[in-house]
């Protein structure tokens, strides 16, 4: 087959979510499927910064899309200015913009209309949990027939496993309101003074605020705030912490839970969206607008050394059915099932 992929967003010097993604997918296929020539389309802001991978070749993602002699198009990121090829999917990651306000207005327009338009055009899509699929369908109006879920995989584990776990509560994300962080901050208030915690991640939507009540907490000398961390400087976190706490409001997946549960750690996370799917019985889930039981899951990790083990090793059985291998092979299954 000859595939096209919008790669534009591979292209990040700090990459999460949907960089991570694209680049497992990009690499993955163009590895696993050596038989096919790929496409990697850019805009052009991307395209002198992308890498070229074997027996794939770069193009040019121009206003308006040029149309690219390719048995199939796949969109990575619910967006799809029109139909470059005959066949075109596109993968929905979440549609929390539609739902909250998580964003700023202007970008929460130019995101709807993304989507309905992704929505509209595309011949199949791919969402990345049955709780994306089902908002795709209510809230895009998206036929079930025309949806297939793909979950994500996660990064295996770097031989980080013989550093001491220490007394840390460990969270990984984007500071941002959607991510419940001051929550989090309110509920660790209530540990012992020898819990430390640690937020490691780039800021977002309304970071100001939790760098305020970061000032403002009593236990502001116990929280370390990282920003941006790289692969290598994630997994020293994962390896030293002993609790994973992510009691996100919405999440079209959650890859940091499986991430953690990967590397030995015992999760905290929420009964919302995505998260009791990706977590199933390997984590504690917890309301996440109720502060205090977000503080008793943590209390009651930091005094139960055996549930954190019990935990740890569902976590690690759980993380398992979850790899970007697989990811691969089942996008591929999408395209060949198009272009059939």
């Amino acid at each position: 087959m000859r595939i096209a992929l919008d790669a534009t967003y591979s292209v990040d010097p700090h990459p999460s979510g949907i960089a991570v993604y694209s680049r497992e997918l990009l690499s993955g296929l163009a590895r696993v499927h050596p038989e096919d020539r790929f496409l990697h389309c850019y805009r052009p802001k991307q395209f002198f910064a992308a890498p070229r991978l074997q027996n794939a070749s770069k193009r040019l993602l121009l206003p308006p899309l040029p149309t690219f002699r390719a048995d199939v198009f796949h969109a990575l990121n619910q967006r799809l200015d029109r139909r470059p090829a005959k066949r075109v999917v596109c993968t929905f990651h979440d549609l929390f913009v539609m739902t909250n306000e998580y964003s700023s207005e202007d970008f929460r327009t130019r995101f709807i209309e993304q989507a309905r338009q992704a929505g509209m055009k595309a011949d199949l899509i791919i969402a990345v949990s049955q709780f994306t699929a089902d908002q795709v369908n209510t809230l895009l109006h998206v036929p079930k027939e025309r949806i297939r879920v793909v979950p994500h995989g996660i990064r295996t584990p770097s031989g980080t496993s013989e550093i001491k776990r220490e007394n840390v509560v460990l969270f990984v994300g984007a500071l941002q309101v959607r991510k419940n962080v001051i929550r989090l901050i309110e509920a660790f208030e209530q540990m012992p003074r020898e819990w430390t915690l640690v937020l490691a991640g780039a800021t977002g939507f309304g970071a100001g605020e939790i760098m305020q009540r970061v000032k403002t907490s009593h236990a502001r000398e116990r929280i370390t705030i990282t920003g941006y961390a790289s692969n290598q400087e994630i997994d020293l976190l994962y390896a030293r912490a002993s609790v994973f706490a992510f009691p996100s409001l919405d999440e079209g997946f959650g890859m940091p839970v499986l991430e953690a549960m990967a590397r030995g750690l015992p999760v905290i996370t929420s009964n919302r969206s995505a998260l009791p799917e990706v977590a199933g019985d390997a984590a504690l889930l917890v309301n996440p607008y109720r502060t205090e039981e977000i503080a008793s899951a943590l209390l009651r990790l930091a005094d139960d050394a055996r549930l954190r083990a019990e935990l740890a090793e569902a976590g690690r059985h759980r993380a398992k059915l979850f790899s970007w291998k697989n990811a691969v092979e089942r996008t591929y299954d999408v395209y060949r099932e198009l272009a059939s």
